[in-house]
């Protein structure tokens, strides 16, 4: 991986973090496009680059992190079937991770399905908009939305895509359930974080010097970025709902299967 194309996953990253059009799914085709994406640093530099985002949102909302210890343990139970799930699945999802035709599909049905959402969810936004994220979201709910977040291992679904629909299916409105779509992001990622780190010194690799300035700067980049994309997605969403990012999903996915089959076959080596 050349400081280029860590610069450039890493906008991506900032851009798509937020956006229900799945980062990891971004991040799999770019790097299959530089022919880096079966390195194992740049797999690590995927994940370990949503620090930054995350601690985009951490600035954001700074307030609602010192608000309650029931903050927190709702975000911790929304946090444990991804716990449990991942370490089950590990290795599936790492094949997962090595699939542009996978991101495809998945892209095209997550698509389709934000095209219809806020027609199924219309009225959700009846929902009194000043009520406060912790009044409005049980533990119960919490443990659904969370179960609804581990359909992201499937690289193309979007974490935030699914929480966020999730939340819908459980009476939230698109703001409330969008909000705690970034707040649950913050324990999801520190925890893939630790353990993609974990693993990597597992397998006996190391990290050099210019890999750690490429890791700083990512995540600097990534910071940056996340915080005027969450900014405009809350702003855009809560105005025009979700059918331009349904689309936009629909487009990439077939355009990707277009590029594979018929273009330049986008292999992971």
């Amino acid at each position: 991986m050349s400081l280029i194309e860590a610069i450039i996953l890493a906008v991506i990253e900032g851009i798509t973090e937020y956006l229900p059009v799945s980062s990891t799914g971004h991040l799999i085709i770019a790097s299959s496009f530089f022919h880096i994406a079966g390195d194992s640093f740049t797999k690590l530099f995927t994940i370990i680059v949503q620090l930054g985002a995350i601690l985009a949102v951490v600035i954001l909302y700074w307030k609602r992190f010192f608000q309650s210890i029931d903050f927190y343990l709702k975000l911790f139970v929304a946090f444990i079937p991804a716990v449990f799930l991942g370490l089950l699945f590990n290795n599936v999802i790492d094949e997962l991770l090595e699939s542009p035709i996978i991101v495809a599909l998945s892209l095209i049905l997550g698509g389709i399905i934000l095209l219809k959402v806020d027609n199924w969810f219309k009225s959700n936004e009846e929902i009194d908009n000043k009520l406060e994220e912790h009044t409005t979201i049980s533990y119960i709910t919490a443990l659904k939305i969370g179960f609804f977040q581990c359909l992201a291992m499937i690289p193309g679904t979007s974490r935030s895509g699914a929480t966020i629909v999730g939340g819908m299916t459980q009476k939230l409105n698109r703001k409330t359930a969008t909000e705690f779509s970034f707040f649950l992001a913050v324990p999801t990622m520190l925890g893939a974080t630790a353990k993609k780190l974990f693993d990597y010194y597992q397998q006996g690799f190391t990290l050099t010097s210019q890999q750690i300035n490429y890791l700083l700067i990512g995540n600097v980049i990534a910071f940056i970025v996340a915080i005027f994309a969450i900014k405009s997605f809350i702003d855009y969403l809560s105005k025009h709902g979700f059918k331009l990012f349904g689309y936009y999903r629909l487009v990439i996915g077939v355009a990707i299967l277009i590029i594979h089959f018929y273009i330049y076959p986008l292999t992971i080596i």
